[in-house]
């Protein structure tokens, strides 16, 4: 079993059937249910993906609700609620790093990886890259 972060275009991919690696995220996934990978993801990552499905994706508010659910209440999907400590240290990683145009959602889950040792993020987002991780989908 291993662990895996997913990112908000993880997420986009593996739900959207019109998104770039929809079919890269659906092969991974069944791969990865077989193996019995827990899945980890934050708060903030779901509160990005929101704002993503509403726009600009457009998915309807019954679908949105269905995916959502569907993440914060899988057995294998371990969301991490971001507290101040955590949010605090992306903050400063952010101010360390003026040479990355790095998002706070983004160091949020540069900073839960590196606490839980993961080095696999589920993501499009090369900014994994520039932080030392390994992106699974994309080239």
């Amino acid at each position: 079993m291993n662990q895996i972060f997913v990112d908000t275009s993880g997420w986009a991919n593996l739900f959207i059937a019109t998104e770039s690696y929809h079919n890269q995220a659906k092969q991974w996934f069944l791969q990865s249910r077989q193996q019995n990978d827990q899945l980890i993801t934050s708060n903030y990552v779901i509160s990005e993906l929101v704002a993503l499905f509403y726009s600009p994706l457009r998915v309807p508010r019954p679908q949105l609700f269905q995916y959502i659910e569907a993440i914060t209440t899988a057995s294998y999907v371990t969301v991490i609620h971001i507290d101040l400590t955590i949010h605090d240290q992306a903050w400063q990683l952010l101010k360390n790093r003026p040479d990355k145009n790095w998002s706070l959602v983004d160091a949020t889950s540069f900073i839960i990886m590196k606490q839980w040792k993961l080095t696999l993020g589920l993501t499009t987002d090369h900014h994994f890259e520039q932080a030392g991780l390994i992106k699974i989908l994309g080239g």
